[in-house]
């Protein structure tokens, strides 16, 4: 039963998690397309705001995750190859967490180089992640 609670807030963390990694980038396109200061600001704001809550996000994904592992045993995650390649797919999705990390706080300095269609067009990234890593866990290929 304890894993069944943990595997719900795994999930209800990670969903929330995509939901950040998905709409940051919207914001990074408006804010990129902002000409006035107190309109940049204003997003420079929200983008803090939805960047700590969706980190919390993430920790927790990772820490349910790892707490799941830990249950599960060694012998499970030896014999499930299917599970490698969704942590594969996991390390690419913090790896792009860190980069909206970063590009957050080049827009807040003003700083910033890409075009709002680049931002909106870099959603596809934790899409196409999101995607495969579900396939994995409910089609189990390998």
């Amino acid at each position: 039963m304890l894993f069944l609670w943990i595997e719900a807030l795994h999930v209800t963390s990670m969903v929330l998690w995509l939901a950040g990694l998905l709409s940051l980038p919207w914001l990074f396109a408006t804010h990129a397309a902002t000409q006035g200061q107190a309109e940049r600001a204003r997003f420079a704001g929200l983008e803090r705001q939805l960047s700590m809550l969706m980190s919390i996000a993430a920790l927790a994904t990772i820490v349910f995750g790892i707490w799941m592992l830990t249950l599960l045993g060694g012998g499970w995650l030896a014999a499930n190859g299917w599970f490698h390649a969704k942590l594969t797919l996991v390390v690419l999705m913090i790896g792009y967490h860190g980069w909206c990390q970063v590009q957050a706080k080049k827009l807040r300095e003003d700083r910033a180089s890409r075009t709002p269609s680049f931002y909106r067009g870099v959603t596809v990234v934790p899409t196409a992640l999101l995607l495969l890593i579900m396939l994995l866990v409910f089609v189990k290929p390998f």
